[in-house]
């Protein structure tokens, strides 16, 4: 081809841009739309979804004494059991079914530490009322680490 038929070949689709943005335009909003759609694929693997086993939420904070809550992102699970302690204080109890390296549960600036043991045991004691969320790094089948962090609960 020489550079005559790359010219009419460019006037050609210019013209079928142009018949076709005239005729279908591309939606206002397609780029809005297709950003918020690769976001809510993002927040289904960022973010945990939250799933009450038993009681439900109103408990953590009524007169009940325990709640149980699960959070997974669909390859991380994670079951938390709270208890009311001494002091308006809570303990809670946690299990995770990957390998975890750093387990926190954090409160706006406070921070609580915890290890998973074996069978993927971790416990925070002593902890306030209020919202929490927990964070930590797990390694998945493969030997890759990831984050991975509930949405905020109350405790």
């Amino acid at each position: 081809m020489d550079t005559e038929d790359f010219a009419a070949d460019a006037a050609l689709f210019a013209r079928m841009r142009g018949m076709w943005a005239e005729v279908d335009p591309v939606p206002a909003d397609l780029v809005d739309r297709m950003v918020a759609a690769v976001a809510v694929e993002d927040l289904s693997r960022e973010y945990a979804l939250l799933t009450l086993v038993e009681s439900s939420l109103a408990a953590v904070r009524g007169d009940a004494d325990t709640a149980t809550l699960q959070f997974t992102n669909g390859s991380t699970s994670v079951l938390l059991h709270v208890t009311a302690t001494e002091g308006d204080r809570r303990r809670v109890d946690g299990w995770v079914d990957a390998a975890a390296l750093a387990i926190r549960l954090t409160q706006g600036d406070r921070e609580w530490s915890a290890e998973a043991g074996e069978h993927g045991r971790f416990a925070f004691d002593d902890v306030t009322s209020g919202m929490a969320r927990i964070r930590m790094v797990v390694r998945d089948a493969d030997g890759e680490l990831h984050d991975f962090q509930t949405p905020q609960f109350e405790v």
